[in-house]
């Protein structure tokens, strides 16, 4: 494992220089402080009269300004919702889905315009970037992001490259904290309802002189499990939680230097979160539950538990009125320790126990431009060193007594990029940006895989014994490099009106499969051996591209009465990297393979619309709706080792044709104070969890219906709401596993006597997860 003392060390150290050499300068001056260092205004809640601030382009303007696909959430809007961590914000934003991944509380999926990724393993880079206060999370553990304490959310559609540290093809989505106020301020949050949710949060900040001000956040959020496991004796799908956050502020609120110190730290010990199966067990006869939130799974080992803590350094230079210097330095590191039982019975069919050790440093320079002239704009340097080790037994101790393949991975990235963009303004109505990234990938892999016999492996401490060669023993590396562009126009006949054409090349570097099975490599060579190369070329998987293309309009109508952003894309997607894994042999013994295909060719076209309309009288409407048709053009398969297109048999997962989101409100005086009602529908056609069709787990459309009252006392003082979230109890599945034979060209399910055909495990893997079920609870606020 790679030590990052150094890294860190010099991370920090570059940030410090840079502000205390461009500090010297500005101490000097008195120019007011740039627009992102102000108090930014808040976003307003669809239908108020508030401007909508964004910080989509690294700099804050109008929504109505930015020649971007972006959807923005106050802190406001999400506390009037009931919102409780970032995967509610994909209910209102089209084309998007954003998940916990399968067995996991924690882990996030996350797709955008249908590129995502849905593996958590080390090897794969995710589609859609998060960021916490403008850091990068370089890995998906711990990226289920719990609300609180939070100015506003972002989410980004389309490439992103230009403007950001780190890549990312599909979007990004930006969680952004408040900043601390000049003076003191105490909030505390308490909330009750079903399945015995309780949530505290406490929020305080003080000023310790005229320009530094300390504060945070500590928050225990728990809950009861929505259903039981009834071999193990535990709630199912509960919640253990407790985080916090500490900054130490610097400058900012008319100063020429702003630094932010912070941390953040999260503990979830939340029980191993169990599947419902879809079969009967085709070798017990074990039956399907009645409640989908049971479980009937006897993994318990490792113990579930998950700790995510990080510390940043945000920083903002005045050089002049037009030059502004940022610096973002950052480390991070998550343990996550997770049982895995994919067969959810208590027979050990295929149970997987499983440890993640991500960690990363990261150091951005910006350099902004902005003297109130026809040019604006900014250059950047990112760095990147993440490291990201996955451990796992695979044990299918019915299979062969005691038999277990384990799997030992780290691959690291290293990356570095120069990236830049400019807008200059035409005429006083036209305006043109140009952007471009260069990006170096290094991904560096040691792959161990060794079949164990008589129990599990003793990382895991299991009491097996080595059987026969590693199956993967394999250190390798490989460089990625690419140079992505992206143009706008934007025309803006008034204020208030915009339209806008762009192109966008988004890059997703390639990598190694640490499921992949070396010794199942072709091409042997004369002495019946594979080389290194054939090796690293069988567990490697190409880069990805897409050009993307996108008009838009947004308007303010009806003296800003009514809000509109409409827009349509196409997108060129090639080499598209879908991993998998299915059954196959190692060794000459059953096992669990990961197979990773770049599919060919995809194209995404579609039509996004945004809304929102104050009718008077305290009556708001918004809303949105999402149109996408994606289809895979080319999909290259190995068939009886022939390559086969099997595109017409193939669908792009986790992406439905439409989304939909509605919400009404309507706010009055009560008193002396003020009472808000809302109600939100949101609708998601059907659903594929996975490239080839499977009736069991692919979920039909659904909706789902939200409504909370909210009445705030005079001065904002306190508050008091009541939420319900899905009130009319859908269920509906938003993930899972299977190993059942297919038709390796239709994709269909084969059977016998009327069962699905079991691949690895006699009993049959059919799981699925599901979505939270109704909840109601009460939120009180205390503001002082």
């Amino acid at each position: 494992m790679k030590t990052f003392d150094t890294g860190i060390a010099a991370a920090l150290l570059g940030s410090a220089a840079a502000i205390a050499l461009a500090a010297q300068p500005a101490a000097a001056q008195e120019a007011p402080a740039p627009e992102s260092q102000a108090q930014p205004e808040e976003a307003a809640p669809a239908g108020d009269a508030g401007v909508i601030v964004v910080t989509a382009r690294r700099r804050e303007e109008r929504l109505i300004d930015v020649p971007v696909a972006v959807s923005s959430f106050s802190g406001e809007q999400l506390a009037e919702r009931g919102a409780l961590d970032i995967t509610d914000v994909a209910q209102a934003v089209p084309n998007v889905t954003l998940e916990s991944s399968r067995a996991t509380n924690s882990t996030l999926s996350a797709f955008i315009r249908g590129i995502g990724q849905q593996d958590p393993v080390s090897g794969f880079e995710q589609g859609v970037g998060i960021y916490l206060d403008d850091v990068y999370l370089n890995r998906p553990q711990a990226a289920v992001l719990d609300i609180y304490d939070v100015e506003r959310i972002e989410v980004l559609r389309g490439p992103q490259g230009t403007l950001y540290g780190r890549n990312t093809i599909g979007g990004a989505v930006k969680y952004v904290s408040r900043r601390l106020p000049q003076e003191f301020s105490l909030k505390a949050r308490a909330t009750y309802g079903t399945y015995d949710q309780a949530e505290a949060v406490v929020t305080a900040s003080a000023p310790l002189g005229d320009i530094v001000r300390v504060g945070g956040s500590i928050a225990r959020l728990s809950r009861g499990g929505f259903g039981d496991n009834l071999t193990l004796g535990i709630e199912n799908y509960n919640k253990d939680v407790w985080a916090g956050r500490l900054s130490l502020e610097m400058g900012g609120y008319g100063e020429p230097v702003f630094v932010r110190v912070s941390g953040d730290y999260t503990r979830d010990k939340s029980n191993p979160r169990g599947g419902h199966r879809l079969i009967p067990g085709l070798a017990s006869g074990a039956p399907v539950l009645d409640n989908v939130y049971d479980t009937r799974g006897a993994l318990d080992d490792p113990e579930q538990d998950v700790e995510s803590y990080g510390m940043a350094i945000n920083a903002e230079v005045m050089l002049s009125d037009a030059l502004t210097l940022r610096s973002i330095s950052a480390w991070r590191k998550d343990d996550s320790y997770t049982p895995i039982d994919f067969d959810a019975l208590p027979a050990v069919d295929l149970d997987v126990p499983g440890v993640y050790f991500n960690e990363q440093i990261s150091q951005e320079l910006q350099l902004m431009w902005d003297d109130g002239g026809p040019l604006t704009g900014l250059l950047g340097l990112y760095y990147l060193d993440a490291r990201a080790d996955t451990l796992f037994d695979v044990r299918i101790f019915t299979t062969f007594a005691g038999l277990t393949a384990y799997t030992q991975a780290e691959v690291d990235t290293e990356t570095y990029a120069i990236f830049g963009d400019f807008t200059y303004d035409i005429s006083d109505r036209l305006s043109l940006s140009l952007g471009g990234r260069y990006t170096w990938d290094e991904r560096t892999a040691s792959i161990l895989r060794q079949n164990y016999l008589g129990g599990g492996s003793p990382y895991f401490g299991g009491a097996g014994i080595p059987f026969g060669d590693a199956a993967t023993d394999f250190t390798g590396s490989r460089e990625f490099k690419k140079f992505t562009p992206r143009a706008s126009l934007s025309f803006m006949p008034t204020p208030d009106h915009n339209l806008y054409a762009s192109y966008s090349q988004g890059f997703k570097g390639g990598g190694f499969d640490p499921r992949g099975v070396g010794s199942n490599a072709p091409d042997l060579d004369e002495d019946g051996n594979r080389s290194d190369e054939e090796i690293a070329a069988f567990l490697s998987f190409a880069p990805e591209k897409v050009d993307s293309y996108e008009i838009g309009y947004k308007g303010s109508l009806a003296g800003g009465r009514l809000n509109l952003a409409v827009a349509g894309f196409y997108a060129d997607y090639t080499d598209v990297q879908v991993p998998g894994s299915v059954a196959c042999e190692a060794n000459g013994l059953p096992s669990f393979c990961g197979v990773v295909s770049n599919a060919g060719k995809a194209t995404f076209k579609g039509v996004e619309l945004e809304a929102s309309a104050r009718l008077g009288g305290g009556f708001n409407l918004s809303g949105s709706l999402g149109y996408i048709d994606a289809e895979y053009d080319e999909y290259i398969t190995n068939i009886n080792n022939t390559p086969t297109d099997v595109a017409e048999h193939r669908k792009v997962q986790n992406t439905p044709k439409w989304t939909a989101s509605g919400t009404a409100s309507y706010t009055a005086p009560l008193g002396a104070g003020d009472l808000y009602l809302g109600t939100t529908v949101s609708y998601r056609s059907k659903t594929y969890q996975f490239e080839i069709p499977n009736p069991y787990l692919d979920q039909d459309g659904y909706a789902l219906v939200d409504a909370s009252v909210v009445y705030t006392a005079p001065g904002d003082r306190w508050s008091i709401g009541l939420y319900g979230k899905n009130l009319f109890d859908k269920q509906y599945k938003t993930s899972g596993y299977t190993f059942v034979a297919t038709d390796p060209t239709t994709g269909e399910i084969l059977t016998a006597n009327g069962q699905p055909i079991p691949t690895l495990g006699p009993e049959g893997t059919l799981t699925a997860f599901y979505g939270n079920p109704r909840q109601v609870f009460v939120t009180a606020t205390f503001k002082y």
